[in-house]
């Protein structure tokens, strides 16, 4: 079985401003692609395909001062025309290169596989050397797609593609996850997790607001998001390794996410542990499935029946069976 992994490394901080010459010709790609492709739409009622989009900007890595090569002028032709195929949409948005601006685009940079190398730590792309700290050991991998990324920080990433050898878990058990707010994940094996990174830190976050630290608010909003990345890997990981079989509630963050609780409820990070268990389980042979919560608090543990006596609202969750269970 072909299994394929991301892996997400740090680009030595000294590149950031050759990469960030490339992103804005990236940029400008995204826009023509944008502006022609809605145009195409109002005047003829055609929708260019990425294919399309390809032959109108074809020549332009040749243009003076333009590092960027042939290979990912295509992949952002791909890219938009993928992206607005999935959000429906005639017009998307524009990328701005502006760092000032409110609305400033994070960088990115796609590239296609075979269009960089790795040696001897570091990565060959569009003639030019990066750095970076490769804490995977990439001379191990064979590279196929992937892009260059920025964070709100203006850190540089490389995340990029690679093919790994599935490993079967070891475990022959099974196990359900209650997904919840004041505790994000409840096994039931016993094991949980808090999902609380946001509320832990809100009170630092709010002193840097106040005062006007952008940067510090910045990397508060990245600890956050590392510590709720990290906690989730380390939880999924010790699901899949023991277990055989995985089972989690369907529960969304969708219609929560309007209410009062939206801010726990964003905080949990319940759609980025059901990706981080499916696609682990995936390449060990577990099965996964997202199970239908609806009358789970109302059905009997024991019989499987929902009686007259069932839980109504919050006070009736005490009740764990019915009078049927205890007549046998």
């Amino acid at each position: 079985m072909d299994c394929t992994k991301t892996l997400r490394l740090r680009i030595k901080d000294k590149h950031a401003k050759v990469l960030s010459a490339m992103a804005r010709e990236v940029n400008q790609v995204w826009n023509f692609c944008n502006e022609t492709s809605h145009r195409a739409i109002r005047e003829r009622h055609q929708w260019l395909s990425g294919y399309d989009l390809q032959k109108l900007t074809k020549g332009f890595s040749k243009c003076d001062g333009v590092q960027i090569g042939s290979s990912t002028v295509q992949q952002v032709c791909e890219d938009y025309a993928k992206a607005r195929k999935q959000f429906k949409k005639a017009k998307l948005r524009w990328r701005v290169s502006n760092p000032q601006s409110s609305k400033y685009s994070l960088g990115w940079i796609p590239f296609k596989a075979q269009a960089l190398q790795y040696k001897a730590g570091q990565i060959a792309f569009a003639g030019q050397r990066f750095s970076l700290w490769d804490s995977y050991g990439l001379a191990d991998y064979e590279l196929r797609a992937g892009s260059f990324s920025q964070d709100s920080r203006g850190r540089w990433y490389l995340n990029v593609v690679v093919k790994v050898e599935p490993q079967s878990t070891t475990g022959a058990a099974s196990v359900g996850i209650d997904l919840g707010l004041k505790e994000a994940a409840v096994t039931s094996s016993g094991e949980r997790i808090e999902g609380r990174f946001y509320r832990k830190l809100e009170c630092q976050l709010g002193i840097a607001q106040r005062a006007h630290k952008k940067q510090r608010v910045r990397a508060i909003h990245a600890k956050i998001a590392n510590q709720r990345k990290d906690l989730l890997h380390q939880f999924s990981t010790k699901l899949v390794r023991e277990n055989a079989t995985i089972f989690v509630g369907d529960v969304t963050s969708a219609k929560l996410v309007k209410t009062k609780m939206a801010k726990s409820t964003l905080d949990a990070g319940w759609s980025m542990l059901k990706t981080m268990l499916e696609y682990k389980s995936h390449q060990a042979g577990v099965v996964f499935e997202v199970v239908n919560e609806n009358y789970t608090t109302q059905t009997c543990s024991c019989c499987g029946a929902i009686p007259a006596s069932s839980p109504k609202g919050r006070a009736g969750l005490r009740i764990r069976t019915c009078s049927k269970s205890f007549e046998h």
